[in-house]
């Protein structure tokens, strides 16, 4: 069995999807179709960027998903691949769900456009920060989290493979964080450049305004499981799937566990579908052994 994986924000690049969209004209009509939903031109930003409008959360967030939709909907036309099951990496759910069937792709990125000015605007700049933690597992991270809070926030943000997660917070507190960590034999414990604390509860007012804007927007039914952030679990629950992605904009994104479970459930084959290669290299620490392949340009479309 196989599972489609989509990246999540960092994996953005300029000039992701321009090939496709170049030789598949699938590829370029979803791109057109992005621009039509969000009212931009969104082709153009992720095309030729530039990099600095490119990295603003309200742009990465459609950006990415229009060029993970696009990169599918070549992968399903050129050869008739369909999964067993979907994920996606924070964002990437949202990716998730159109493949699954469950959200329009037009509402996708309408939704996923507010939701980065939403998660932006929750924390202002230089309050928050995240720091990837090197060589500890989770118990430790969650440990030192919770001993050094105080009155501040910092908390696991991303469980992402064996021995690397990610966590948000207060700067101060993150700091700390970070110095505890390496006092308790982490490898490395690095600031990540950032514009917000992604998934914890400093962005819980996103999640309220995610809220509004997700009782608007239709869910279908799923055509095949969803593995959410929030649960790790497999699920085609279409009632379920607004207040999960409610609940993952201050939640911690479980894909170590997630990927575990799809293995669990019988996948052997994972193909990330997008931008970059961030999930491919988390997978194979997670999973190894499994066959992993991409697709985020024509070239990719060779290996299938």
């Amino acid at each position: 069995m196989k599972a489609f994986v989509f990246p999540g924000q960092g994996s953005q690049f300029a000039g992701m999807g321009k090939d496709l969209a170049e030789t598949f004209s699938q590829a370029r009509l979803t791109f057109e179709e992005a621009n039509e939903a969000l009212g931009m031109n969104l082709a153009k930003l992720c095309f030729e960027g530039p990099e600095a409008d490119l990295k603003l959360t309200a742009n990465t967030q459609p950006a990415i998903v229009t060029t993970s939709i696009a990169a599918l909907r070549v992968l399903r036309e050129e050869t008739g691949l369909s999964p067993d099951y979907v994920a996606g990496h924070s964002l990437g759910e949202y990716a998730a769900l159109v493949c699954a069937g469950a959200l329009s792709f037009a509402d996708a990125v309408r939704t996923v456009r507010l939701r980065g000015a939403f998660m932006q605007d929750a924390v202002p700049v230089g309050v928050g920060a995240m720091a990837a933690i090197i060589g500890l597992d989770a118990a430790d991270v969650d440990g030192i989290c919770r001993e050094v809070a105080g009155q501040e926030v910092v908390a696991p943000a991303n469980y992402n493979s064996p021995g690397q997660i990610v966590i948000a917070g207060h700067v101060a507190a993150v700091e700390r964080a970070m110095a505890h960590a390496k006092e308790r034999g982490a490898k490395r414990a690095l600031p990540l450049p950032v514009s917000a604390p992604f998934h914890c509860m400093l962005m819980e007012p996103a999640s309220r305004k995610l809220a509004e804007v997700l009782a608007d927007v239709p869910v279908s039914s799923l055509c095949c499981p969803l593995v959410s952030n929030v649960e790790a679990v497999p699920s085609t629950d279409a009632g379920a799937v607004r207040d999960l992605l409610v609940r993952q904009v201050y939640s911690p994104v479980r894909w170590e566990e997630s990927v575990l479970n799809l293995v669990a459930s019988g996948v052997e084959q994972f193909v990330e579908i997008g931008p970059g290669k961030v999930l491919a290299g988390l997978i194979k620490r997670i999973a190894k052994g499994a066959d992993i392949q991409n697709l985020g340009s024509v070239d990719d479309l060779k290996t299938f």
